[in-house]
């Protein structure tokens, strides 16, 4: 697009609207949206509503009418106080800072937000190399290391900067493994499978709310 804006998708391309729903998802008007699904009007109805449709991406739109997309309506979870959390804001803006690797937010359903962390490897190098430790220090115990929870506390603090205080982490847990596409936590497209990667930590998961309700 012409004057694009760094983290933004660009303007709409002319003759096409888009506007934000009271819930954030975004909504498209004009030529480039289909008129309906073949031979499925229910499927039709459900997407589309006086002509807007309605994409299932979460987003916002500036003073200048440039959209950010912040997430996918799917992926929202709402806690036990009701409070609705994009969880792909947070992932974002962790996986942006090291130490971490991947990492999935969790809280549906409950009674405050929490993360899943992994560690990047080529991170955790540096850190050993900088702190003189040996390479060839296990990840069980970099995972339970006081200077590297406090490192990865400071990514999440970074994150929680974008969200307000009901949506940000309040707990997190460092875990040994890695999401890949061998062991099918992430898809070929190295996006991550939250609800394989829920099954497979739901131990770790359910410690987290195991614990007082107090920041890490």
């Amino acid at each position: 697009p012409l004057n694009p804006r760094p983290g933004t998708v660009g303007l709409p391309v002319p003759g096409t609207a888009v506007r934000i729903a009271d819930d954030d998802e975004v909504l498209i008007k004009g030529g480039i949206v289909f008129n309906a699904y073949w031979n499925d009007p229910a499927a039709t109805d459900a997407v589309l509503t006086d002509d807007w449709f309605a994409t299932g991406d979460l987003g916002a739109l500036d003073e200048d009418g440039y959209l950010t997309i912040t997430g996918r309506k799917k992926d929202i979870l709402i806690t036990s106080g009701g409070k609705n959390v994009s969880p792909a804001v947070l992932e974002d803006r962790l996986r942006s800072r090291p130490p971490v690797g991947q990492c999935i937010v969790v809280g549906d359903k409950r009674p405050y937000v929490a993360a899943l962390i992994t560690l990047d490897r080529e991170d955790v190098d540096h850190w050993l190399h900088v702190r003189a430790m040996p390479a060839d220090t296990p990840m069980s115990e970099l995972v339970r290391d006081p200077g590297m929870r406090a490192d990865v506390q400071k990514a999440v603090d970074y994150a929680n900067q974008a969200v307000s205080r009901a949506e940000s982490i309040r707990e997190f847990v460092l875990v040994e493994g890695e999401f890949t596409e061998e062991n099918r936590l992430l898809t070929p497209s190295q996006k991550v499978k939250r609800h394989a990667v829920t099954r497979a930590y739901a131990d770790a998961i359910e410690a987290l709310y195991g614990r007082e309700n107090s920041s890490s």
